[in-house]
């Protein structure tokens, strides 16, 4: 294997387009299904709109952090690029260590808010983990509105929710997406924060608009040469 997708960055790359694509794709056919079975059947999926709004959720969530790795997000860079090399690069540290605690905080929350669907005990403290909070509620009996239960699933039963069984899918699996994304986010910003100070870039982002423009500008005045 070669190319983009060579070595184990290329086959994580390829891990996680695929899940992107993947999820875009049910999405589009849970939602081109129902269309057919409204019109079509006079019918209805009933737990397809629930579905595909937890598949957004999903590639939102997922694609956030992707974007981060592949620096596709947008950012504004005019004041940045005014400055010399070595403020640039105190700038874009500074902005990696604001994203890097903003989405430790959002980790902390995804976490906490999703471990008690788990019947796992939630963080303590405000804003910084200080310990477990072990007389949290448990909410593992909790289930989601539409989706029926898959089958794969029943392990929870025994595991999380002592034996009873669900009759939807239980809000713990849609939700699990919480951490993961938010965990994935502090990965890709410190690593992000890593290539700052190695000396591998001086900014998180660049604004693609703008390198599109100057594309195009360049592309232009070589055809008029």
């Amino acid at each position: 294997m070669s190319g983009a997708h060579s070595g184990p960055t290329g086959f994580i790359d390829a891990i996680e387009e695929t899940l992107i694509a993947l999820i875009l794709g049910l999405m589009t056919a849970l939602t081109f299904a129902n269309v057919i079975a409204r019109f079509v059947f006079n019918s209805n999926i009933l737990w397809a709109l629930e579905a595909t709004v937890f598949l957004f959720a999903w590639l939102v969530l997922l694609g956030a952090s992707y974007a981060v790795k592949k620096h596709s997000h947008l950012g504004v860079d005019a004041i940045v690029n005014m400055l010399a090399p070595g403020p640039r690069r105190l700038v874009g540290l500074f902005a990696a260590a604001c994203c890097l605690v903003f989405s430790l905080l959002l980790l902390k929350g995804a976490y906490d808010y999703w471990a008690v669907f788990a019947d796992l005990p939630p963080t303590s403290g405000r804003w910084f983990p200080t310990g477990f909070n072990t007389s949290a509620r448990s909410q593992s009996f909790y289930e989601v509105q539409d989706v029926p239960m898959v089958g794969a699933f029943r392990f929870l039963e025994e595991m999380i929710n002592y034996g009873d069984a669900y009759e939807k899918l239980p809000k713990v699996v849609p939700y699990v997406v919480l951490p993961v994304s938010m965990l994935l986010l502090v990965v890709r910003f410190a690593q992000a924060t890593m290539r700052i100070l190695h000396g591998q870039a001086d900014r998180l982002v660049a604004s693609h608009e703008v390198e599109d423009e100057l594309d195009a500008v360049r592309a232009q005045h070589r055809e008029q040469d």
